[in-house]
């Protein structure tokens, strides 16, 4: 998988901190091919009764400290230029930046760890338990799938829309 990743450049802090720039949406296209692509092939195999939807597992939610905690993985990935995934590919290609990104990760999880009794309270906070998208919703799964299939492909021409507006623009160039 890492190979593919680096073939296809995202083992570049360039390439991945281009997405918000709104100059290249491979990033968002891959990672939303990925989603919508797992999520037809669980429903369609539930549907013939291959998978058991109900023995999957899916995380309990924690609404706030899920929050927090995507903002700052996200602060991370803008900063950085990775995401956990490409830093260890681009750290197998030598990729000076990516051995401090991960440095940054280790160090991460060594703070968090030492400060989890003095954050506990949080991190365990706002527990609303087992959440899906059609329990949220109060719609049938398969009205689900097809809207996150339509939210995917209006996001594809949204994202292509995006690139040929920011991607020409020359460096420096303003609005």
């Amino acid at each position: 998988f890492g190979w593919f990743l680096e073939r296809a450049g995202f083992g570049s802090a360039r390439k991945l901190t281009d997405q918000f720039y709104l100059k290249d949406m491979a990033d968002f296209r891959v990672m939303f091919t990925a989603i919508v692509t797992a999520m037809l092939g669980l429903f369609y195999l539930g549907w013939l009764g291959w998978v058991d939807l109900s023995l999957v597992y899916v995380s309990p939610t924690f609404l706030w400290p899920q929050v927090a905690g995507g903002l700052l993985l996200g602060v991370g990935f803008v900063v950085g230029g990775y995401c956990p995934g490409t830093s260890l590919v681009a750290l197998a290609t030598g990729k000076l930046d990516a051995l401090a990104f991960v440095a940054g990760i280790f160090a991460g999880i060594l703070v968090i760890g030492e400060a989890w009794p003095a954050i506990s309270g949080f991190a365990e906070s706002s527990a609303l338990g087992r959440l899906t998208l059609p329990e949220v919703l109060h719609l049938p799964a398969g009205l689900v799938v097809l809207l996150v299939v339509l939210m995917a492909v209006s996001g594809f021409w949204g994202a292509s829309a995006l690139e040929r507006r920011f991607a020409a623009r020359a460096p420096g160039e303003g609005s």
